[in-house]
């Protein structure tokens, strides 16, 4: 409603909505801080940022194994789109006066969200809730302003579809035999799913951001970047990465490991079926290639990301 209402004004005071004139509209400041918190306010909602993320767990619970790897690997990545397309190139002047709240709220979001996953009991809220953590140093890294910032977020998200996608399959194909989704019911798959358990193995390393995986890219370049804009909002950040690890390392270990629990209703087990191997191999090689060969994506968004770092610093940005 609120980017609704923004569009609304804007059609009023401009007389369209074309995108290449907003892009040279001089919006005085007072409007662009109005609207730049407006669009904020949606996107971060889309994201999900704290404290608007409180839709996606619930989301991810009730819906679907297909509808939760839509939501991760496509919709959740319209708020990072919105940020690039809309928010950074139209407001920019704005941003100056939005870019200390963000990362305030970028860093309390990655650490909440990261000490939240370690607490769930829910496989689907462990991912859900690294999904915040992830997309919250996403937008970290687009408020950087930086190259490598602006790039190692959008290389996150592209990490993020991936890898959050191939979990919640994995979550699925445990779902469908055994209809629990809590992990005090599982323990020890490794001796009756061995196959599932190696690509489980691939997608947790890549969650953790684990060097040669897609997500290590991302984090690497936005972590090198925030430190370049801001050393101080980078170190706190920096904690997210031993975090990620404690919680992906923890889910896999609870999982796999261990003694074979065989309640009444978990007294049969079957590995993956042709179907479900040849989907998740498919996403652990493009974890893995996206994470060896990262020229493939780097000189794609190269580009548009150099013309938006140039845009923020003709008018003051860095």
């Amino acid at each position: 409603m609120l980017l609704f209402a923004s569009l609304f004004f804007i059609n009023s005071t401009v007389g369209s909505t074309l995108y290449p004139i907003l892009i040279d509209q001089p919006f005085d400041y007072v409007e662009q801080l109005f609207l730049a918190t407006a669009f904020f306010i949606t996107f971060a909602t889309k994201a999900p940022m704290i404290p608007f993320h409180i839709w996606l767990p619930e989301a991810h619970v009730e819906a679907p194994t297909v509808g939760s790897v839509i939501l991760a690997a496509l919709l959740l990545k319209l708020g990072g789109y919105g940020f690039l397309r809309f928010s950074l190139p139209i407001f920019v002047e704005a941003q100056r006066a939005l870019v200390c709240f963000v990362y305030v709220l970028s860093v309390v979001g990655i650490l909440y969200a990261s000490l939240t996953t370690i607490r769930q009991i829910d496989m689907k809220r462990i991912i859900a809730y690294s999904s915040v953590a992830h997309m919250n140093l996403a937008v970290l890294g687009l408020y950087s302003f930086t190259q490598q910032g602006i790039d190692g977020a959008i290389y996150l998200m592209l990490g993020h579809g991936v890898v959050s996608g191939a979990l919640f399959i994995c979550v699925g194909v445990l779902y469908d035999r055994h209809h629990t989704r809590l992990l005090r019911y599982y323990s020890g798959l490794v001796t009756v799913m061995p196959i599932f358990a190696c690509l489980f193995f691939v997608f947790t390393l890549a969650n953790m951001g684990f060097p040669g995986t897609v997500n290590f890219v991302g984090e690497f370049l936005i972590y090198a970047g925030v430190f370049d804009r801001n050393a101080f909002i980078a170190t706190m950040a920096a904690p997210a990465i031993v975090l990620s690890a404690v919680y992906s390392i923890w889910l896999y270990n609870r999982l796999i490991f261990g003694t074979l629990k065989t309640q009444h209703y978990l007294q049969s087990f079957s590995d993956t079926n042709r179907l479900e191997r040849h989907i998740l191999t498919i996403y652990a090689l493009a974890a893995l290639y996206f994470g060896l060969s990262t020229t493939d994506i780097l000189d794609v968004i190269y580009p548009a990301t150099k013309t938006l770092v140039e845009l923020n610093a003709a008018t003051g940005q860095l």
